[in-house]
């Protein structure tokens, strides 16, 4: 009979070993799944628990919507007529608004933002840059107890005047403000071609009228008048008759 090498024992041992940490490897796989299974359930569950206890719940799209549904038409009737209300008073502003629109053309200036608006009805036929009041004050000095704000007024108003070529007369205060004396004669006060080619004036002084300093507009650096380019100018001068509202805020 033949005898077994001396050496295939320990192979063999060795072989066992090997097989034994192999068989745990696997079962760790097969573990490791169902763990993450496990884990998954017990967090949901646990999700439930915590948005029952702050009165949440989970309820199929299906039987939600038959309660809202439910709902609903037991309070049919007040609110229809709540609506119904509601969409009465809707109909009232909708036409209350269009009977305050001017039916011709009209401006709006928004003296923070220093941009004028000609618009007609509902549309608008140009936007332009202008310059508001800077909102300046001067108080007379030398005992005097004038003061002056330069600033643009907000409201309602209208065209009440419209001149070409107008010729600015210099009140007390330009003269004050540049440290000169106040004339005593009036033909001192005029100044030629300040104001551009046309003016429209508004009330109180105030007018809308060119500018020699066109980089200025998008400023707010008058003493109130509203200024505007000389193209911007022609087209509002052209538009707005006597009478046309202006819309200052």
């Amino acid at each position: 009979m033949a005898s077994t090498p001396s050496t295939s024992v320990p192979s063999a041992i060795a072989s066992a070993v090997e097989l034994a940490r192999a068989r745990r490897r696997r079962q760790k796989r097969r573990r490791w799944p169902l763990a993450v299974v496990l884990g998954c359930v017990f967090l949901l569950a646990a999700g439930v628990v915590i948005l029952r206890a702050y009165g949440y719940g989970y309820h199929p799209l299906a039987q939600a919507a038959k309660s809202q549904l439910a709902a609903a038409r037991g309070q049919a009737p007040a609110g229809l007529e709540q609506l119904a209300k509601l969409e009465r008073e809707n109909k009232r502003l909708a036409a209350a608004l269009v009977d305050l629109v001017p039916k011709g053309f009209y401006l709006v200036i928004d003296q923070t933002h220093n941009r004028l608006s000609l618009r007609k009805q509902d549309q608008e036929q140009l936007k332009a840059a202008c310059s508001a009041g800077g909102g300046v004050v001067l108080i007379e000095s030398g005992g005097g107890k004038r003061k002056w704000v330069f600033d643009t007024p907000r409201g309602r108003f209208s065209v009440l005047r419209k001149v070409e070529n107008p010729v600015w007369k210099k009140p007390d205060w330009a003269f004050l403000e540049e440290g000169e004396p106040i004339p005593k004669n009036d033909s001192e006060r005029f100044e030629y071609g300040m104001l551009g080619e046309y003016a429209l004036h508004f009330g109180n002084g105030y007018m809308i009228h060119g500018t020699l300093y066109e980089r200025l507009l998008g400023r707010s650096v008058t003493h109130g008048c509203i200024r505007l380019g000389r193209d911007d100018l022609r087209q509002v001068y052209a538009s707005c008759p006597i009478g046309t509202p202006i819309f200052i805020y």
